[in-house]
């Protein structure tokens, strides 16, 4: 299996990366079952970089229905140090206009029934803390990344995100609540999306890319499929040119919350790990080299 260095998720939009060449498909299986498709593979600006479309090509796939464990696998098996992942969201905020890109620093999550973590199987636990479950340093280096390729956009450099499970759009009471909430903008896709590439001690960026204003806006036409497919045409080329940068500056892995964070968050001897658990986690890291913490939180 090839070592590539940066994984791009695509959301809405986005089932493509323009500038990619010597390109290939990869197609995966995982315990975890099928990723939303193929993995394309290839060069981006000397880096060798997989894009996974998370919907599929031609967004066959919804929130609900899209299989993030496997998807992230499939980053994790292909040697990938960094996730960045790329969304359609609604603003909640004035001031957070339809075209505007946004880099969250944190998240609420209103998902249910999504498969949120690898740590399911009976006989192991681990508790990885998720503070901040952006990585800062790669943040830091997409903020700048999207003011060197996009000097013209209006950039929010940190926001909270809600991420709803969808696949309806919110109602006006929802909205105003999660206006009431503190929260900038609302995403179906970044929930357990984030949360399982810091199980899998990869550091996780989001590129947001605000498309319209919900329903809360009152002076605005509330928001439906075509506005957001119609707004994200326009913001396709803005995702391309910051990735593009992103890809020459990327930070230190090492100084990010997700590097090596299982050595303090499984609490199961790996002695009494079963041989079901340990193949189905050992791709994460041999659990022999983890530090074991022990007791009840």
């Amino acid at each position: 299996m090839e070592h590539v260095q940066i994984g791009i998720i695509g959301g809405s939009g986005l089932y493509d990366m323009a500038g990619v060449t010597d390109r290939s498909d990869v197609a995966l299986t995982t315990p975890f079952g099928e990723p939303s498709g193929p993995y394309v593979t290839g060069t981006l600006q000397g880096r060798r970089v997989a894009f996974l479309a998370r919907h599929a090509v031609g967004h066959r796939v919804s929130p609900s229905e899209i299989n993030y464990r496997a998807n992230i696998f499939g980053m994790k098996l292909l040697g990938v140090e960094y996730i960045l992942s790329a969304s359609a969201v609604g603003s909640l905020k004035e001031e957070y206009k339809p075209l505007d890109i946004v880099i969250p620093d944190q998240f609420f999550d209103r998902t249910n029934g999504r498969a949120s973590t690898f740590f399911d199987e009976p006989g192991v636990v681990a508790h990885v803390g998720f503070a901040d479950p952006v990585c800062p340093s790669l943040r830091t280096a997409l903020t700048e990344a999207v003011r060197e390729g996009v000097p013209d956009a209006v950039l929010h450099s940190q926001g909270t995100i809600v991420v709803i499970e969808g696949p309806r759009f919110s109602t006006r009471a929802e909205s105003e609540q999660y206006r009431q909430m503190g929260a900038d903008v609302i995403g179906m896709n970044a929930m357990p999306e984030a949360a399982l590439c810091r199980e899998a001690e990869l550091p996780y960026a989001l590129l947001a890319l605000s498309t319209d204003y919900d329903c809360w806006h009152r002076g605005e036409e509330a928001v439906s499929a075509d506005m957001v497919a119609a707004t994200m045409r326009k913001n396709v080329g803005k995702a391309t040119k910051a990735i593009l940068a992103l890809a020459v500056r990327l930070p230190d892995p090492t100084t990010s919350p997700a590097y090596r964070c299982l050595d303090s968050a499984v609490m199961t001897s790996p002695e009494l790990l079963t041989p079901e658990c340990a193949r189905k986690l050992t791709w994460l890291r041999p659990f022999s080299a983890l530090t074991v913490q022990g007791g009840d939180q």
